[in-house]
């Protein structure tokens, strides 16, 4: 009975850790300061507008944050998110501006509501830290010589400035010998699987007789589809088939797969004939 008092004890406190640690926690988290948010002024100024087809609301806001945050703008209809593109965001810290905007995704939207939400990201610790009212309808006609208060131009520009940074780092990393020679491998093995698509379908047609044959015309007609539709389309519009290098290996692929079941399964009928 005495050797099962301190083992009862141990377990005991134990217990008690388990359960008080995730209260700790999250005290803790709550410990941590909110980011603060504020709306310093807006483009177009006012509160009952109408925006031009594909034109930009932007807000000036004022931060506030111990810890690096992103800031969000989203705007709302009636409680529910509207139809709306908004911007990406970098990570601030400290005190300073930032610059939020979104356009209407479709004329004749409406917004009555723009919620800002600061945090890391994830839902839980994202929360709303400011809104702001106002009416705004995606108007039908585009805006023409709109000129940008200063504070949006220099917002804008610090922004473009600081996504700059890590693509000029990447562009600036030597590429590695792996990754030449997967690239490569890769390329390569994508031309011989179109190649493939394109000339097991004729040589199907030539060596088969019969019904075999008639199944081997459909593979051979799509890939006769997928040629002559890209050429056809690169005759009418010079940017109207970027990717044709994608289409001939999709379409390749499955005339290629095509081909090699309806000669498995050939081979098998055969034997057993």
């Amino acid at each position: 009975m005495r050797r099962l008092v301190p083992i009862a004890a141990t377990l005991a406190l134990l217990l008690a850790l388990t359960l008080l640690w995730p209260s700790r926690g999250a005290r803790a988290q709550d410990a941590t300061p909110t980011p603060t948010v504020t709306v310093t002024d807006t483009w177009p100024q006012g509160d009952d507008l109408t925006l031009g087809r594909n034109q930009n609301f932007y807000l000036h806001l004022a931060y506030r944050s111990d810890t690096p945050v992103g800031i969000w703008i989203r705007p709302y209809f009636h409680g529910e998110p509207a139809k709306a593109g908004s911007n990406p965001s970098a990570r601030y810290r400290g005190e300073g501006e930032a610059l939020g905007w979104f356009f209407f995704m479709q004329p004749g939207d409406e917004v009555d509501e723009i919620r800002i939400t600061a945090g890391d990201g994830r839902v839980d610790h994202t929360p709303v830290v400011a809104t702001y009212p106002v009416h705004l309808t995606g108007g039908f006609d585009p805006v023409a010589d709109e000129t940008l208060p200063d504070w949006v131009q220099q917002l804008r520009a610090r922004d473009k400035a600081q996504q700059q940074v890590p693509r000029q780092a990447a562009a600036s990393e030597p590429i590695s010998a792996g990754t030449v020679a997967f690239f490569s491998v890769f390329m390569l093995a994508m031309f011989a699987i179109g190649l493939v698509g394109l000339v097991a379908p004729a040589w199907a047609l030539w060596r088969w007789r019969g019904g075999w044959r008639v199944l081997a015309a459909i593979p051979a007609a799509l890939m006769a589809w997928t040629v002559l539709n890209i050429v056809v389309g690169v005759a009418r519009d010079a940017t109207s088939h970027n990717l044709w290098p994608f289409e001939i290996l999709m379409f390749g692929g499955l005339s290629a797969a095509s081909i090699a079941v309806m000669a498995l399964f050939r081979r098998v009928f055969r034997r057993e004939s």
